[in-house]
């Protein structure tokens, strides 16, 4: 079948179509004909070699890509999925068989839910890996309803999940925005939309004088945002120290790096974020689409930056 791989990491010109061996169900296991694969920041650093000693022992090529949509064409004994059925799934890139940039993965059961409902493949494919990174940097952040929540990077993918699942969860949300994304953010939920910049932390403490309860930092800012939390609050950044730098806490303040690879099995969770994004509590965005024979542009559009919502490729 065909997936996009590659051999040694590198640039964006390092992804190339390659044949692998059709993968099949097992127990326990469903396979998928997928529609759609979304390309996450955390693909340019499987790709870019940032990552590589976690698939170091893979035999190439490895293929990125963590969250898909399709349709299941596969079972394995056990499965409590059944053929035909629309769904959304979320991998392990380049580990356990191969990430999602191929036309069909097998995952486990726990990592599929229902595509939700009224959205196609490629909006669903934005869901997996955005949603229960915003859930996990909610859950770490620990913060009750009625509560106060700062989030960095607002208007991007997972920052727009975070402001929505804040609200859901009963939370006021200060937010951070570029003049041309102040409106954008405001419409996903944030009751306050302070300039982003360095003196974010200053803002926020302008508008809350004893500091919000937790910073979810989806623009890894780091240390200059921590004066915006207060005593004994909590500050999550959604990638790993050697990744986003070490944050030293202060004031009591709980430091938490959250990693999607936690969650992967979280069946519950990613139910619920496809139920929340059926209602209409989540918004899917799509930035742009490629066919997945043009990841290569679509990797170099991503590091360019200044994109809302997600690139997906179609298969």
């Amino acid at each position: 079948m065909l997936a996009i791989g590659f051999d040694e990491p590198g640039g964006p010109d390092v992804l190339r179509v390659v044949q692998v061996p059709e993968p099949h169900a097992e127990e326990g296991q469903v396979r998928i004909r997928v529609a759609a694969a979304t390309v996450n920041p955390s693909d340019l650093v499987t790709r870019s070699g940032a990552a590589h000693d976690r698939y170091r022992e893979v035999t190439p090529p490895y293929v990125p890509g963590w969250d898909a949509a399709g349709v299941v064409d596969e079972v394995g004994p056990g499965s409590r999925w059944r053929v035909g059925d629309q769904v959304v799934a979320i991998t392990k890139p380049v580990l356990e068989g191969g990430g999602a940039y191929a036309e069909q993965i097998v995952v486990s059961d726990d990592s599929v839910a229902p595509m939700p409902a009224g959205a196609d493949a490629v909006a669903a494919a934005t869901l997996p890996m955005n949603g229960l990174t915003a859930a996990l940097a909610l859950d770490a952040a620990d913060v009750r309803p009625g509560g106060t929540i700062a989030v960095t990077g607002a208007a991007g993918a997972v920052g727009g999940y975070v402001i929505q699942l804040a609200k859901h969860r009963g939370l006021t949300v200060l937010a951070d925005a570029s003049p041309r994304d102040a409106q954008l953010v405001a419409e996903l939920g944030a009751d306050t939309v302070l300039a982003r910049g360095d003196d974010f932390a200053r803002r926020v403490r302008a508008q809350v004088p004893d500091g919000v309860d937790s910073v979810i930092d989806c623009a890894l800012l780091g240390s200059a945002v921590l004066s915006a939390v207060r005593d004994n609050g909590s500050y999550v950044a959604l990638r790993p120290p050697r990744l986003s730098g070490t944050v030293d806490s202060e004031r009591d303040i709980d430091v938490h790096y959250v990693m999607v690879l936690d969650r992967v099995h979280d069946s519950a969770t990613l139910t619920e974020l496809s139920r929340l994004a059926s209602d209409g509590v989540l918004t899917l965005r799509v930035a742009q689409t490629f066919p997945a024979t043009e990841a290569a542009a679509a990797h170099r559009l991503l590091e360019a930056g200044g994109l809302r919502g997600r690139i997906v490729l179609t298969f």
